[in-house]
């Protein structure tokens, strides 16, 4: 069960070595939890919010444990609309552990992983998607995704699915109005201006959702498998662009004997790079693991790179490869255009099956490092961005919808406006239209935290860090 009642402590900042440590307490007795360990100029009790105070961290009753400064928040400003106090100690090992361990024994019990924004949440400090916000701000690693996070913690893409929300319900009570009143506004056919509001909203979310893959890459990351057969260029490539010689580079088939990967930024989005064997027949059985990781990493990678020779003719190995790429994301890469053309695009496209996303075939010179922007801009569109100047494509972010859960949420919102619209053009009774809309509205609840069952929100601040 969900409790706030007690108060709970734990460490706000990485552990380890550091110029400072910050260590929160929030709670209803985060105050004299504080001053039990606190030694000042005066109690943190009398002390106003947003204030600091110099002191010392003792053992109840014993020894000094640190020089601290403590912050004083008081409920409901602060983080967790509660009353809050963030001691900021020595960095390091000992002195941060020493202090945590000291207002436990004053009374505070240990937080659990995401417990502080939990408390927000219910607190009404934030909503589920702000929320879920903050871990996404700490666990950025490009700088587009943490403006994306940004914009989601300032409440871009609350607002509009509150915006949705509040059309919906306007429809919904219109309904609902005719149904009940049936007589009075002469039956409970949905009237044609309330079947055009459902349709606009429909159309409003299918454009949320169009930039949803773009979105969840940004704040993800990627993972990107590069293969091919043997002598293709694939540890060249793979140098190529990360921009350093990370692979080792041989005329003689088989050299690659098992994954290397390293990340790259392709505008804003992590792309975490895989170069593998060469996938062939007859390896020796060293070679043969790596040919087998090679096969096990194409077949789980949300996105291959297909390395192919252009100047020799495909074979059965590329064949094989090709058949690999069904229902996948991919793009290929023509490389050794330096040298002779034997095989371009019209050879390749004709041996993939007709389910590959294929979002270009590119040709490049990796021994060159010619053709490096075309692949990277056909490498962004494959993710769903928009190609060229390496920015951040997709619109405003800050309303972006990267949450896989969020994505599931307005899926099945927009599932039931599709229903609700049919309904109503089918001469349905309003009931059924009604019964739609508020399908609609509760599955729009879960992205915001309105209609959300506590099992969903343990397991959503369970991945969260312990002190956040």
């Amino acid at each position: 069960m969900l409790n706030t009642d007690d108060t709970i402590a734990a460490l706000a900042t990485a552990p380890g070595e550091a110029g400072l440590a910050v260590v929160r307490v929030s709670g209803p007795r985060a105050l004299p939890v504080a001053d039990a360990v606190f030694r000042g100029r005066a109690p943190l009790a009398a002390a106003a919010t947003h204030t600091l105070h110099h002191g010392w961290a003792v053992e109840p009753g014993s020894e000094r444990l640190d020089e601290v400064v403590a912050a004083v928040f008081r409920a409901p400003h602060s983080y967790t609309r509660e009353d809050v106090v963030e001691v900021s100690c020595h960095g390091g090992r000992i002195a941060a552990a020493r202090v945590l361990a000291a207002l436990r024994r004053a009374g505070a019990r240990a937080a659990g992983p995401g417990e502080f924004t939990l408390r927000a949440f219910l607190n009404g400090r934030l909503d589920l998607a702000q929320a879920e916000a903050v871990a996404d701000v700490v666990r950025a690693e490009t700088q587009a995704a943490h403006a994306l996070a940004l914009g989601q913690l300032a409440g871009g893409l609350s607002r509009a699915v509150a915006s949705l929300g509040a059309r919906l319900e306007d429809a919904l009570a219109e309904v609902e109005a005719r149904v009940d009143f049936a007589e009075d506004v002469g039956g409970v056919e949905t009237p044609p201006h309330v079947v055009a509001a459902i349709a606009g909203a429909a159309r409003d979310m299918e454009g949320l959702l169009a930039g949803a893959a773009w979105a969840r890459a940004v704040r993800e990351g990627v993972r990107a498998v590069i293969v091919g057969r043997p002598n293709v260029g694939k540890s060249s490539l793979f140098n190529a662009l990360l921009g350093e010689e990370r692979a080792i580079v041989s005329d003689e088939p088989g050299t690659t004997r098992d994954r290397v990967s390293e990340a790259v930024e392709l505008a804003g989005v992590r792309v975490t790079l895989s170069d593998t064997a060469g996938l062939r027949e007859g390896a020796g059985a060293v070679e043969a693991i790596g040919v087998a990781r090679a096969r096990e990493a194409l077949e789980s990678a949300p996105l291959a790179i297909w390395v192919v020779d252009a100047s020799a003719p495909l074979d059965a190995a590329d064949r094989w490869i090709a058949a690999r790429l069904a229902g996948r994301r991919a793009v290929v890469a023509l490389n050794k255009r330096d040298l002779p053309a034997v095989t371009g695009e019209v050879e390749v496209r004709a041996v993939l099956p007709g389910d590959a996303a294929v979002a270009a075939c590119v040709g490049v010179s990796a021994a060159r490092g010619e053709g490096l922007g075309a692949l990277r801009d056909a490498l962004v569109a494959a993710l769903g961005g928009a190609a060229g100047a390496g920015g951040v494509a997709r619109g405003d972010l800050a309303a972006a919808v990267s949450n896989p859960r969020h994505a599931e949420a307005m899926t099945r919102a927009l599932e039931a406006l599709g229903r609700a619209a049919a309904a109503a053009r089918g001469g349905e009774p309003g009931e059924l239209v009604a019964l739609e809309l508020r399908e609609a509205l509760g599955a729009l609840g879960e992205i915001t935290g309105r209609t959300v069952g506590e099992d969903l929100l343990e397991r959503i601040f369970a991945r969260f860090c312990v002190g956040k």
